[in-house]
């Protein structure tokens, strides 16, 4: 039952990180990697995965925002 409730918080928790505001991925990716470091010293596989999707999420967000303009800054 314990794994379950790890992998559904995992779930949620990487889940949120697709909401704005975008601003902050790069300190999210620094805390997701600390995250990591934990999980690995204290054998705990949910918080290793949760913190690896979250350091994705967060990567992904902040290159999506480097590499596409906004809608409303194209000049289709």
């Amino acid at each position: 039952m314990t794994q379950i409730l790890g992998w559904v918080a995992t779930a949620i928790f990487a889940g949120s990180y697709f909401l704005p505001p975008a601003a902050l991925r790069a300190i999210q990716m620094v805390a997701a990697v600390l995250w990591i470091v934990y999980g690995i010293l204290i054998d705990a596989t949910p918080v290793i995965a949760a913190n690896a999707l979250v350091f994705a999420a967060a990567a992904w967000t902040l290159a999506r925002g480097y590499f596409v303009a906004p809608a409303s800054v194209r000049s289709d």
